[in-house]
């Protein structure tokens, strides 16, 4: 009763002061608002990452000749190396036990055309049969390549989810398998449609070509045609085996001595991964960090609002105190009231974020998006905190006041 009793008081306090309360509201719905985008934006890029790579399947592997360079001086450094080409792929079968398939695949970049629609500047990928297995690629419409696409060098496509939105679900036509679409110049077939994937930082990971290795090769050819193989081993308890026997093979394959180091990269998902965390953790701490800055903002706000509130009512608190109030009495009706105030601007600035969060997500950046607990503990949690820590010098101040003094404050 008694709590029930200083919550109605608290209200009624601020309802009579409601510009005063909304400016404090405002500023708290802004700083947590901003924590439940920015911590959700992050997370969210995060989990689509993850999510990403792990269609990249497990047990996989892949082997390149540049891997990920921290320095231009070092990318060009392996630029110089030796290409890895498709004809590793049999030599790796033949000296990697633990390996269950072994995939190529080599990059090109073109304009797709269907009728009056095309896509401009879409990545073609040349890839051999058995990267749908080792890749975990899902089919929504037709098939993948084939071994006798690849062996005969057939003109046949598998394009992206989006690719198909764009050339055939745009002008209402449901089936895109058997219909012929250019890349380029050049009449290809489409023999089926990926699931749909989504994006990453802004990137539609949906937005491909996938064509025979071996068509790429002879339409494209690239001064050694270079590709990068894609492994999967047995199992993921054996990946580490498989890697190592892989390490060996090619190291013997190119002629290495032992003395000398890799002249190529091998990484796993989890090294990718990796990878992009620690290139990102710097911008994610920061982008974290911002919204402290409103935060403490919205605080002093709070402070400096409640001190104008305890000024304005010293004859109240006066005469509370001649009626036989105590100390702790007029400090924890004040802090109601800015606590109050606090947790209905965090639960507006959760409203407001979550709302700011699916915009800047799933409009802008195509990445699904869902608030997280994560985001919303922080949001209630900072705006309770806030609302506590700035409340507690003006209600400190209200409870010290000599009655004798506030009773006659003019």
């Amino acid at each position: 009763m008694v709590i029930l009793s200083l919550i109605v008081e608290s209200l009624a306090a601020l309802w009579a002061n409601r510009l005063r309360s909304f400016l404090i509201v405002v500023g708290m719905v802004m700083g947590v608002a901003s924590v439940i985008t920015i911590v959700s934006t992050v997370e969210g890029m995060q989990s689509n990452i993850e999510e990403v790579f792990d269609s990249m399947g497990p047990q996989s592997f892949m082997v390149s000749r540049i891997g990920f360079s921290m320095s231009m001086a070092e990318y060009l450094e392996r630029l110089r190396r030796k290409k890895l080409t498709r004809g590793l792929i049999p030599i790796i079968e033949e000296g990697c036990p633990d390996c269950a398939a072994v995939g190529a695949e080599g990059y090109w970049s073109v304009h797709v055309k269907y009728g009056a629609k095309r896509v401009p500047w879409v990545s073609v990928e040349g890839q051999t049969p058995n990267m749908l297995e080792i890749t975990s690629r899902d089919v929504a419409m037709g098939r993948f390549l084939s071994d006798e696409d690849d062996a005969r060098r057939r003109k046949s496509a598998f394009i992206g989810y989006r690719i198909y939105e764009r050339l055939f679900a745009e002008i209402g036509e449901t089936d895109a398998v058997g219909k012929r679409i250019k890349l380029d110049s050049e009449e290809f077939t489409v023999v089926g449609v990926a699931k749909e994937m989504g994006g990453m930082f802004g990137e539609d990971m949906d937005e491909f070509v996938v064509i025979p290795l071996s068509t790429l090769e002879k339409l494209y050819p690239r001064p050694g045609n270079p590709v990068n193989l894609v492994i999967s081993a047995v199992s993921l308890e054996r990946r580490e085996r498989a890697i190592d026997q892989v390490r060996s093979t090619v190291r013997a394959a190119r002629g290495l001595g032992y003395e000398e180091i890799d002249d190529f990269e091998i990484f796993t998902p989890e090294t990718i991964l990796s990878f992009i965390n620690d290139f990102t953790r710097a911008f994610r701490v920061i982008m974290v960090s911002l919204p402290l800055v409103s935060i403490i903002v919205g605080g002093i706000v709070i402070m400096n609002i409640m001190m104008i509130s305890v000024t304005e009512r010293t004859r109240e608190i006066g005469i509370r105190k001649s009626l036989g109030a105590r100390r702790r009495h007029i400090m924890v009706q004040f802090l109601y009231e800015s606590v109050i105030l606090s947790l209905i601007g965090g639960a507006l600035g959760i409203w407001l974020g979550i709302i700011l969060g699916r915009l800047i997500l799933t409009s802008w950046m195509d990445i699904h998006f869902s608030p997280t607990t994560l985001a919303i503990i922080l949001g209630f949690g900072i705006s309770t905190g806030v609302g506590l820590f700035f409340g507690i010098y003006p209600a400190m101040k209200a409870a010290r006041m000599d009655p004798i003094k506030a009773l006659s404050f003019e």
